[in-house]
């Protein structure tokens, strides 16, 4: 049976038609390739005829190339980013990337670039390229924000200059009723101190300087940051090179010059004297007509400090002094030095904006975190306003002296401090080895007509001194021997110290600290010279007898035990007594004796007593409590760590030949 058909028939074709047809393509745009635009595209040898299509139906059309780019002004600083340069020239970070793919360099949009090379991408877009550092960068953005409503009067910041035993901090104690100056290692002042002392409801910053010839860079430090330059002048001595440097420093800060003529209670004050040879000089009293204030001052019966401290106020309202205490704090490091306690500490000028306790801020090539504050007398603040200086803890290392501080976000603070670091790791590298030498035999190789390099390590207890050392003792180089510094730092010398200039045959200076116990017996193991000081000019001294082959007999000194003071106890008629646990080795009396207090020796004399109970004791071991007296000092504290130790005297040979014996059998 067939099927039933369909009730609608499929439609007939028309005579000379498909049944079905196809639907046409549909048209496509002409495609141009980019790199046609650009005028780069190489085509094949029978379509270089313009107007022939490819296979795909394009067609090429010659495009002219670009106009060049207008040129740009942009700032640099070290550590640029490839976005952060992107932004600066305005243009697609994937341009950066693909010129420095060209040039064979492969980096990610977030890598940092050095200076020529972000300078040389930067001119190849048409920049116009100024390279300055990052905190001046934020500086000049906060200078473009300012308004002149923002800004208020400020308290000056006065430096105190001249040369070394003028009476420069004995003023200064006059000024603030302090006795700084009686702490004073050999009765100068050897670091940077600044002080806020109030005068007549109003504030003055005081920046006291070192007047030693080889604390220059510390005095041009100080005339940088201030706004009027103190002269002090000794009326009995009158002007001295230091003087005159100082007066150098002040007309190239182009500061004024308040001239303070001290020590006229003397018997030899010829304050007219003084007078006559600044004026050869080109300082004339205002008295005679010229254009510096001159005030005859007494520190020591403080006669005329009012007088000086209301002519610094005037000078001041001349200069029209003004911050903007809303804005980021700015400032510049004054000095910087390790705290056993507390870690790494700056003391800071605030110049400009506010500091806050919990701000973040870049100093060199340190970061750090403001943990705590404290002005010039010790106590905690919060805010440090502009022209206020104050003590910083919370830095993750010790600040170069100088260098300029900044608040900064946290993240870009530490990438900018972690590229700067990484240069400084590269640049320390850099080391020579050579054969250990101490001083006594350089003197025997300088008598022998060899000509030799001396390597040194220099350990001190604040970065100022470390600088200055730094700078000074290379300059004693002769022709016979080169002085060179290979390694340079802040705190007690440690056994990293000892193994460096083990390495490279250096010796170390201690300025003003001590080496650690362990420090100590690896020197002598390795026959590192370590040498201590605690005064500027015993150094020079040394190094240049050294060199000159006039060393005095080595005082050798052999260490005998440490103990530690537990407690303390005032006796009627011996003084205070120290209460002590000996640590290691043995304490002897009539030894000598070192008192050490957050690594640093505040006191050297002798064991006037030692006791067992009751009973005089001739010597206490380790492990055992006794009563020690300190010679000529009361001051001893619980913490305080005595160090017992024999000195002898040896001649230069003898010491040589110890030097030069092995180990085993020193």
């Amino acid at each position: 049976m067939l099927p039933p058909l369909p009730e609608k028939l499929p439609p007939k074709a028309e005579p000379g038609k498909p049944l079905y047809t196809r639907k046409p393509p549909p048209r496509r745009r002409p495609v141009i390739d980019k790199r046609e635009a650009e005028g780069e595209r190489k085509l094949h040898p029978v379509r270089q005829r313009p107007g022939v299509g490819d296979r795909r139906g394009a067609v090429i059309v010659p495009v002219a190339p670009p106009e060049p780019r207008p040129p740009r002004e942009v700032t640099i600083t070290e550590g640029i980013t490839i976005r952060e340069l992107a932004e600066k020239l305005d243009i697609r970070a994937k341009d950066l990337l693909k010129e420095l793919l060209d040039r064979g360099v492969f980096a990610s949009i977030n890598q940092a670039l050095d200076i020529p090379t972000a300078k040389s991408l930067a001119e190849s877009f048409s920049g116009v390229v100024t390279v300055i550092s990052l905190e001046e960068e934020m500086v000049l953005e906060v200078a473009k924000e300012e308004k002149k409503e923002n800004l208020k009067p400020r308290p000056p910041v006065v430096t105190v200059m001249g040369h070394v035993d003028h009476g420069k901090t004995s003023l200064l104690d006059a000024i603030r009723e302090t006795e700084v100056a009686a702490g004073e290692a050999g009765g100068i002042t050897q670091h940077i101190g600044a002080y806020k002392v109030p005068v007549n409801g109003r504030s003055v910053v005081f920046v006291d300087t070192p007047g030693h010839e080889a604390f220059t860079r510390m005095r041009s430090r100080g005339a940088k940051v201030t706004d009027i330059v103190v002269l002090v002048v000794a009326a009995d001595d009158g002007v001295m090179p230091q003087t005159r440097e100082a007066m150098d420093h002040a007309k190239a800060a182009n500061v004024p010059i308040v001239v303070a003529i001290n020590k006229i209670d003397k018997p030899g004050a010829q304050p007219e004297r003084v007078k006559r040879q600044l004026t050869d000089i080109g300082l004339m009293p205002s008295e005679w007509s010229g254009d510096t204030e001159f005030v005859e001052v007494s520190a020591k019966q403080k006669k005329n400090i009012d007088k000086l401290l209301e002519i610094l106020l005037l000078v001041a309202d001349l200069r029209e002094l003004h911050a903007n205490p809303d804005a980021p704090a700015s400032g510049t490091v004054l000095e910087s030095r390790v705290d056993k306690g507390r870690g790494p500490v700056a003391t800071v000028l605030v110049q400009n904006g506010t500091l806050h306790t919990g701000d973040f801020f870049i100093c060199g090539a340190v970061f750090g975190k403001v943990r705590a504050m404290f002005d010039d007398r010790g106590r905690t603040v919060k805010d440090a306003e502009p022209s206020t200086p104050v003590e910083v803890l919370g830095l993750q290392g010790v600040p170069e002296a100088g260098d300029h501080f900044q608040v900064s976000d946290e993240a870009k603070a530490r990438h900018i401090v972690e590229y700067r670091q990484s240069k400084q790791r590269d640049a320390a590298l850099a080391r020579t080895s050579g054969a250990r030498i101490t001083l006594d035999q350089l003197h025997e190789q300088l008598k022998a007509g060899e000509i030799k390099e001396l390597p040194i390590v220099i350990k001190a207890d604040v970065q100022g001194s470390a600088e200055v050392l730094s700078e000074m003792l290379p300059k004693l180089s002769s022709d016979q021997v080169k002085l060179k510094i290979i390694g340079s730092g802040v705190g007690a010398v440690t056994e990293n110290d000892v193994l460096l200039a083990s390495t490279s045959g250096a010796i170390v200076i201690a300025f003003g600290v001590r080496p650690d116990r362990k420090a100590a017996e690896l020197a002598q193991q390795e026959g590192v010279d370590i040498r201590m000081h605690s005064i500027i000019y015993e150094v020079s001294d040394e190094i240049k007898k050294a060199m000159e082959g006039l060393l005095e007999p080595v005082i050798q000194e052999t260490h005998l035990g440490r103990a530690e003071v537990r407690n303390t106890f005032r006796i009627k008629g011996a003084g205070t007594v120290a209460g002590c646990y000996v640590l290691d080795g043995v304490l002897k009396r009539d030894a000598q004796v070192r008192v050490v207090r957050d690594g640093a020796v505040i006191y050297t004399s002798k064991l006037s007593s030692l006791k067992r109970f009751k009973e005089d004791a001739n010597e206490v071991r380790t492990g055992f409590e006794c009563g020690a007296g300190i010679a000529n000092f009361n001051d001893v504290k619980v913490g305080d760590i005595l160090e017992c130790f024999q000195v002898t005297k040896l001649s230069a040979l003898e010491a040589a030949a110890q030097m030069s014996a092995p180990a085993s059998r020193r």
